[in-house]
């Protein structure tokens, strides 16, 4: 089993000894990176800062990733006892554009995973080989812990549960959390403002790109949202596929004690930029946030949930 993705810039790497985790130590780099928006934890010791990739690289330095599970990945947003909240939303859209059985291969890479792996769980099943990556090395590290099964890792029992319920499989979830350890297999640095985003060429590219609630966190106008689409979008080969989560009408989240911009976007926006970007919309759907979920850590009003593939080349 490879331990690691080799580049020459960009970051050092240290593999665990069961070779599948490795996890990078970015050197400073240019520009943004891969980081979830969403909702994060209580604070907002630092202002917005749309303009200052400096400002920006430093209110991430304060970025809190249990504080960013807390808010949007317990209740009441992670309430499965209705359909209607927003975090089984996004687990059942998953879960049906994968069961098509249309989207797979050998290699899926997450841009942008944050400290989080319910966006996988679908993914998994239809994968040999899951890449995570992000630019914070805590962010890294928290995805690392859950991998290793480490004591204090975050509990994703519950999301795979109801994933393996919407599936309707009849499969044990610890048979899916199994599967999903085993071929989460490198865990990388990325900046998704760099036009090769993990530091070198990717060959062979992926068969398929996910990103959850990423390329909009780390962006500060909508042409720096497309520049980014298509720098991720190299790592894709022709024909891929490209499932992409983010923040509607979203213009900050909060994350311990960093107040984060987002740049606000709009369906059209989502629209435009795949189209711009070189992809072909396969499917675009929208939730809107109710006012019960509506609880400070941000300003979101919807989620967007849009599955693309890139042409054949000719």
């Amino acid at each position: 089993m490879d331990g690691g993705m080799r580049v020459d810039d960009g970051w050092t790497e240290g593999c665990g000894a069961d070779g599948w985790g490795c996890l990078g130590s970015p050197r400073p780099l240019p520009g943004w990176a891969g980081i979830k928006s969403g909702g994060g934890g209580a604070g907002a010791a630092f202002p917005l800062a749309m303009s200052s990739p400096a400002a920006l690289r430093e209110g991430y330095e304060h970025f809190d990733p249990r504080a960013y599970l807390r808010n949007n990945y317990l209740p009441p947003r992670a309430d499965f006892s209705s359909e209607e909240f927003v975090v089984p939303w996004k687990l059942r859209c998953l879960a049906e554009t994968f069961a098509s059985g249309e989207i797979r291969g050998r290699m899926l890479i997450d841009v942008g995973s944050g400290p989080t792996i319910y966006q996988l769980l679908s993914a998994c099943d239809h994968f040999e080989e899951i890449v995570a990556t992000d630019f914070l090395a805590v962010n890294r590290e928290e995805l690392g812990r859950w991998a290793r099964g480490e004591p204090g890792a975050f509990d994703w029992s519950p999301f795979i549960q109801h994933v393996c319920k919407i599936e309707g499989r009849g499969e044990p979830w610890q048979d899916k959390q199994r599967r999903l350890r085993q071929r989460l297999r490198r865990i990388l640095p990325i900046d998704v403002h760099r036009p090769e985003p993990l530091g070198a060429p990717l060959r062979p590219r992926a068969d398929a790109l996910l990103s959850a609630f990423c390329l909009e966190a780390v962006s500060p106008d909508r042409a720096a949202f497309l520049r980014a689409l298509r720098h991720v979008g190299t790592l894709l080969r022709p024909g891929g596929h490209l499932v992409l989560l983010g923040a509607l009408g979203e213009s900050f989240y909060l994350a311990g004690p960093a107040r984060l911009p987002v740049v606000p976007l709009e369906e059209s926006d989502v629209r435009e930029a795949l189209a711009a970007a070189g992809f072909a919309l396969r499917e675009l759907r929208s939730y809107a946030m109710p006012p019960a979920l509506r609880t400070g850590v941000d300003d979101v009003d919807g989620v967007f949930f849009a599955h693309a593939q890139k042409p054949l080349e000719t």
